[in-house]
């Protein structure tokens, strides 16, 4: 059955009649290296539109037809009034399909036509990241949804440090890079054929991250963002983008609150248990949970790991995911089935037909620092991608069809 086209009111009519053509409007607050002209030669805003008349309902979760009906006309007034403001990476320090859904995080999400964009919270910033197409290096540049709790004057500069730091932006990319190709014939291979660059590391919120990586156990990806959206949604609500409500992550003290019978009832199975036990176990700690957790980035790798197998539900390959996606430890090795067979192949072909076992695991990883060093992390992190599939690497995506957008009430890194 065809639905009903929404009718288009005189006002809405009007505003998008007069604006201009649609180009994003680039803000610059920062010293950036030398970028093409067409980023400082942007239109003027177009003109506001009318918000909504009064008593029209409440358009926060609207259905999911609707949004498709809305958005032909919807996205082209709103795009026409974005506001990019640049960050210092370009597309071969920063690859967003080669980043962000690889299996480092499960919370980013599409949230245009453009594959290109994605969205996510970052601590209380929400924020879109996109390829600026006017830019001939692919510069990334970020808007800003939201003030992040911060005065007007500082939210852009706020939300521009988190994300620096988020995406681990003083790490330079591309000298790690040439010297992981020039050490490893595998690896100048793989590089070649994602382009050459743009694999980052990310450095996330620690808490996040270990609950993160409490969902993947014996998961598959698409459950894997289903539990961690929902993990999400006890956080604070920071609005709505593209059908998508985001939320700030939730504190420990608010994943303590939650039951495990009411995970177990989300779908969550064993790892309810784990969830609960290790938000109550983070409690627990001397200052915190969150401070242990940061204290762990001044500890040597062993200590981290040990550290992290006393929660419930981590075991020696998540606390490897732990260590490098969040706490600093750049020769972490997560050693799964992909790095596995990569090793066999390539670093350690005498282990070849041999099952991985945890003392094996172990020897891969030394292999791993051995050929590459105190960023080895970051090399394997390639080489993993290299082992998925071309269509989980460019093309994956989760719509607003398959997760809820509503409150709880309502590739695999660290599993098997």
């Amino acid at each position: 059955m065809r639905l009903p086209l929404l009718p288009r009111s005189p006002p809405l009519a009007a505003a998008v009649a007069a604006m201009p053509p649609r180009r994003r409007r680039v803000v610059r607050s920062l010293p950036l290296p030398p970028s093409p002209p067409k980023l400082s030669s942007t239109p003027p805003p177009a003109p506001p539109l009318e918000g909504p008349k009064p008593g029209t309902p409440d358009h926060d979760d609207p259905p999911h037809s609707a949004r498709r009906r809305l958005l032909p006309l919807a996205a082209a007034a709103v795009e026409a009034r974005e506001e990019w403001h640049p960050l210092p990476l370009s597309a071969a320090d920063l690859s967003l399909p080669l980043t962000l859904p690889t299996g480092q995080t499960f919370l980013w999400r599409r949230t245009s036509l453009s594959p290109l964009r994605f969205t996510g919270a970052v601590g209380p910033h929400l924020v879109s990241l996109s390829h600026l197409p006017d830019a001939d290096d692919g510069r990334l540049a970020f808007l800003l949804h939201n003030d992040g709790g911060c005065p007007a004057s500082s939210s852009v500069p706020a939300a521009r440090a988190a994300l620096c730091g988020y995406l681990n932006a003083a790490v330079p990319l591309a000298d790690l890079w040439r010297q992981f190709a020039a050490a490893d014939e595998r690896f100048a291979e793989v590089a070649a054929r994602l382009g050459g660059g743009g694999a980052r590391v990310l450095r996330q919120d620690p808490v996040e991250c270990v609950f993160q990586f409490l969902c993947s156990s014996n998961n598959n990806i698409k459950r894997i963002e289903k539990m961690v959206w929902t993990l999400a949604g006890y956080g604070e609500r920071l609005g709505e983008v593209g059908g998508f409500v985001f939320h700030r992550f939730p504190t420990i003290e608010q994943l303590a609150r939650v039951s495990e019978q009411e995970l177990r009832e989300a779908g969550f199975g064993y790892r309810a248990k784990y969830i609960v036990g290790t938000a109550k176990e983070l409690q627990a700690k001397p200052g915190g949970g969150e401070k242990w957790l940061a204290s762990l980035r001044e500890k040597e790798l062993p200590e981290v790991i040990a550290a992290l197998c006393t929660l419930p539900g981590v075991g020696p390959k998540v606390a490897a995911c732990i260590a490098l996606f969040s706490l600093d430890q750049n020769h972490a090795i997560p050693v799964d089935t992909h790095v596995w067979k990569v090793a066999t192949q390539y670093l350690l072909p005498e282990l070849a037909g041999k099952s991985l076992t945890p003392k094996l695991s172990v020897v891969v990883a030394d292999a791993f620092v051995t050929r590459f060093g105190s960023y080895a992390g970051w090399a394997q992190n390639v080489l993993f991608i290299g082992q998925l599939p071309a269509q989980k690497v460019v093309v994956a995506e989760v719509t607003s069809d398959d997760l809820t957008t509503k409150s709880p009430t309502k590739r695999k890194r660290g599993g098997n």
